[in-house]
């Protein structure tokens, strides 16, 4: 029960007067409120342009899936050809690289003075050399006059060969001392981007062991696994659609397509799948490696009715999509078929006919025959 102290105080006809008029008052309150919400359901929608869809068939493609990640085609594992320690790592990853630059120095004091080393003895031998030439030249002269026996020019030739073949290898140990020097720096093989630094700054480099990954981002391939029942339906130079995990484009996954390059001959006897390389075009190539994809390959195209999830709503396992007929919007039921990995949209089976108009972005404040107008805009003012 309502209570109005100040009505104490008032005489009796005044106080009936204001009780009149408060109850009314709050009863129209009461009725207003459906009115209110009724209004809000006719609330004229102002669409443009940009917020409505004509559907159009393209192009579907369908075929085996592909599953897999990308990876460069041009790959160098640089390890270490020498036992060193390391002194200087001057790339980081991710850091572009020209060929021929230095990536990696060792320590090369050991190396430097076997060089010396055989440097020297290849002089020696060099000296050695030139003296049994000319005494092997001398004896030769007096032989001719007959004044040095046969024997004696034969060992004078001997002294000399031997001479030679010290020289000869006095020169294979200089290169091989200046090949081990040329090997403590480690130098890009050709232009790209370090992908993995595995070593630092007074690491023991023991041969063989992997220093820095250089990789050419402008390569890049799909690695991918495809069942090997489907094996028989694959070849090569088939498109294949696929979607990069990881990597937005638009508030979507990027897509790429490409072509089937190699496929294995033998599945892997664990997971019985089969490897695919896929080349992918050159204006899709993403520069990042090891991102999860997957896809289909195109075994047989044909034209469908597609349309965007945001033009979706979903209301439990049924679909939905707003349809714009004359000026009111219309709730119409749809029935999905399959997914284009390309695009990511979906399938049309029912519901849905080349030419209708729908909302590109669906939303749950519309209602059935809610009534909506399209929006003219103006012509854009040049100067000022």
């Amino acid at each position: 029960m309502l209570r109005f102290p100040l009505l104490g105080r008032l005489p009796l006809a005044l106080s009936l007067i204001a009780c009149f008029f408060i109850g009314s008052t709050l009863i129209g309150c009461q009725k207003s409120n459906p009115d209110a919400s009724k209004a809000v359901e006719n609330t004229v929608l102002n669409l443009g342009a940009e917020d409505i869809l004509q559907l159009s068939t393209t192009e579907h493609g369908t075929g085996p899936v592909i599953t897999g990640s990308l990876q460069p085609e041009i790959r160098a594992d640089l390890r270490a050809e020498v036992s060193a320690m390391v002194l200087k790592v001057y790339k980081e990853n991710g850091e572009p690289v020209r060929k021929g630059d230095l990536l990696v120095s060792l320590d090369s004091a050991v190396l430097r003075d076997n060089l010396n080393a055989a440097e020297e003895s290849l002089r020696a031998a060099a000296q050695s050399l030139e003296g049994a030439e000319r005494q092997y030249q001398r004896i030769k002269s007096l032989q001719s006059q007959g004044m040095v026996s046969m024997q004696g020019l034969e060992e004078s030739e001997i002294k000399r060969n031997s001479a030679q073949s010290e020289f000869v290898a006095g020169k294979a140990k200089v290169a091989a001392a200046k090949q081990q020097l040329e090997r403590t720096e480690v130098r890009a093989p050709f232009n790209g981007v370090v992908s993995a630094r595995k070593t630092s700054a007074g690491d023991t480099a023991q041969i063989g062991k992997e220093l820095i990954q250089v990789i050419d981002t402008g390569s890049m391939r799909f690695e991918g696994q495809v069942a090997a029942d489907q094996m028989g339906i694959l070849k090569l130079g088939q498109r294949v659609n696929f979607r990069i995990n990881g990597v937005a484009q638009t508030g979507e996954q990027l897509s790429s397509r490409g072509t089937i390059k190699r496929i294995e001959s033998a599945a892997n006897p664990i997971t019985r799948q089969v490897s695919v390389i896929v080349d992918i075009n050159s204006k899709d190539r993403p520069p990042l490696v090891g991102l999860y994809a997957e896809g289909v390959v195109e075994t047989l195209t044909k034209p469908a009715l597609m349309v965007a999830e945001s033009s979706l709503r979903r209301e439990g396992d049924k679909v939905y999509a707003w349809v714009l007929q004359s000026d009111k919007l219309s709730k119409r039921s749809v029935q999905l078929g399959d997914r284009d990995t390309r695009s990511g949209e979906w399938v049309v089976k029912t519901g849905l006919a080349t030419g209708d108009k729908i909302l590109r972005n669906s939303n749950s404040s519309f209602k059935e025959g809610q009534s909506f107008t399209l929006r003219t805009d103006p012509p854009v003012k040049v100067g000022p």
